[in-house]
């Protein structure tokens, strides 16, 4: 018995939020100091390193519940399943339901729980529940499913990851430009097909890595020192990533018994394209081998950084033919693989 993605779907906001809208932003050190550079040689620097151009913000009525519905109904419909016949659904997000112009954060039920409202499933023995792991927690989430699964304690689950990251952003940091809304899910079945998952690695790094990302006060010192937003310690995580992620793609594909060679594809979190451009370059050469062209779909440039929902929504968009240049065709060993808060990483070798 194999367990493989039966159906894709995700919700990309319609609210479009370019560089340019950044222009106004005042934006600040983190002692409060205003930067020596004006705001555009920062947005035209941001650009170069990240790759990003424009993100997606979620209309001021719709929560991260109600995107990561919208992507579950999508995947949902891909599959051709029955709701009530899903064992488990998995809700992978960060922030909770944060609305607009709000600073609370809701979770109360769990954002699985009212996903499962939303598409009226009756079945009690569908069990929904939250994961908080970081970026890479649809990832991690599509592991727990394989898991269940491969244990025989259920047939199909449904994965989701959806962010409002628009919602916890500090206007006053840079940083605020990375992030983005949106939303991806799977359904995950076992399969008698010879597709499907092959291997997967999680490591979590928390003894000097924790706090790499964490809730933090405003760079603007006037605002209330109570209020938080998300922050991170931009270097460190670079580093970290470049150490850390190439090794645990490599433990991955090892344990999988696919040769570098073999491998089709690569979705890796969309987090900055230049961090992601040299961990792909790291892992090609721990295997003395050069980064082959076109191996690694990207859509940060228009999309930014959805934290949870990027590989599931990128993975969508690359099957369905709306990633320019970029195809998988049946029988293709792909990999995915995430880094984030925690810090944890992850990695899955699969066959499509």
């Amino acid at each position: 018995m194999n367990v493989k993605i039966t159906g894709t779907g995700c919700y990309i906001p319609s609210e479009v939020e370019t560089n340019e809208d950044f222009h106004q932003h005042e934006f600040l050190n983190d002692d409060g100091s205003p930067f020596k550079q004006n705001t555009n040689i920062i947005i035209k620097k941001f650009k170069s390193i990240t790759g990003i151009g424009e993100r997606r913000y979620a209309k001021n009525h719709h929560n991260s519940s109600d995107l990561g519905f919208f992507a579950a109904e999508k995947a949902i419909t891909d599959a051709n399943v029955n709701p009530e016949e899903l064992d488990y659904i998995i809700f992978a997000h960060n922030f909770g339901d944060v609305k607009h112009s709000t600073i609370q954060s809701d979770m109360v039920p769990s954002l699985a729980s009212r996903v499962k409202h939303s598409l009226r499933i009756k079945n009690p023995k569908c069990v929904a529940y939250d994961i908080l792991f970081g970026c890479p927690g649809w990832l991690e989430g599509v592991i727990q499913a394989y898991a269940f699964i491969k244990a025989g304690i259920a047939k199909k689950c449904l994965v989701i990851g959806s962010e409002t990251l628009s919602r916890v952003v500090d206007k006053h940091d840079r940083d605020s430009m990375i992030y983005s809304d949106g939303a991806g899910a799977t359904v995950i079945e076992a399969s008698d097909s010879d597709s499907g998952i092959i291997s997967h690695e999680t490591a979590t790094y928390a003894y000097d890595e924790a706090y790499f990302l964490y809730y933090g006060k405003s760079n603007n010192q006037e605002l209330c020192k109570d209020t938080r937003y998300i922050k991170m310690f931009g270097r460190k995580i670079y580093e970290f990533a470049l150490t850390n992620v190439p090794l645990a793609m490599k433990a991955c594909l090892d344990k999988s018994g696919v040769s570098i060679d073999g491998l089709d594809k690569i979705f890796i979190h969309q987090a900055n394209e230049k961090m992601d451009e040299a961990i792909i370059d790291r892992f090609y050469k721990l295997h003395e081998r050069e980064t082959p062209e076109g191996i690694m779909p990207m859509n940060i440039h228009k999309l930014g950084n959805s934290s949870v929902a990027t590989i599931p929504t990128l993975f969508d968009m690359v099957t369905k033919g709306k990633v320019e240049n970029q195809e998988i065709k049946k029988g293709d060993v792909v990999m995915f693989a995430s880094v984030g808060a925690g810090m944890n990483i992850n990695a899955i070798v699969y066959k499509y």
